[in-house]
């Protein structure tokens, strides 16, 4: 996969994430461009935004509301971890089931 391609993907994979607001900005297409250079694979990248989305959306319910995330770079932290973690897919599998499940999907 190209420069190009991959952060496409990137991009459409952010806006896409719930909690985010769906607009894309010089310093996320940077940050999928520093991605890319580094070699993070797309699968870590996917992996750590249903990491961080589901850790938002699964916390108490009686806990404050979290504001809208305004950047990719907010996943940063995550994608570092995600990388380190040696996690294997299928925990990132039942993190995508259990999301779906909350919005309704199949």
């Amino acid at each position: 996969m190209d420069a190009i391609e991959y952060v496409r993907r990137v991009l459409d994979q952010y806006r896409a994430t719930p909690g985010t607001c769906g607009a894309i900005r010089k310093p996320d297409r940077a940050f999928a461009v520093q991605l890319f250079a580094r070699g993070v694979p797309l699968a870590m990248v996917e992996n750590a935004l249903a990491l961080a989305c589901a850790r938002r959306l699964l916390r108490s319910a009686d806990a404050p509301p979290l504001g809208v995330i305004r950047s990719q770079a907010y996943f940063g932290p995550v994608i570092d971890e995600v990388l380190t973690s040696g996690a294997n897919d299928a925990y990132f599998q039942y993190l995508r089931s259990r999301l779906a499940r909350l919005r309704g999907e199949r």
